[in-house]
């Protein structure tokens, strides 16, 4: 599965990154695929593993806020690897055809 995901603080004040990062962090080191951009996370794998890093990451986050908010979004499909960069060259080869 691949999942995106973005997890804030809430009730930490206005500054979030500090907080983010720590979430960062624990995917990062998950050795799971990953990718962050200024929205969301993305992370590869299977359904528990996947599902069990979010946790941790959510964790992270409240260790810093007293809250947090949690949006997740999964493409599940048995089977498949790669799907975040399989994904990502299908667009290109199209793109490149002009």
């Amino acid at each position: 599965m691949i999942a995106a995901f973005s997890v804030s603080p809430l009730g930490a004040g206005e500054e979030v990154g500090r907080a983010v990062a720590e979430a960062v962090r624990v995917v990062r080191a998950s050795g799971l695929p990953n990718e962050t951009n200024a929205m969301f996370t993305t992370i590869e794998g299977e359904w528990d593993e996947v599902m069990a890093v979010i946790k941790q990451a959510t964790e992270a986050v409240l260790a810093a806020a007293p809250r947090a908010s949690l949006v997740i979004k999964a493409d599940i499909r048995p089977g498949v690897t790669d799907a975040m960069t399989a994904k990502v060259a299908s667009v290109e080869r199209y793109l490149a055809e002009g």
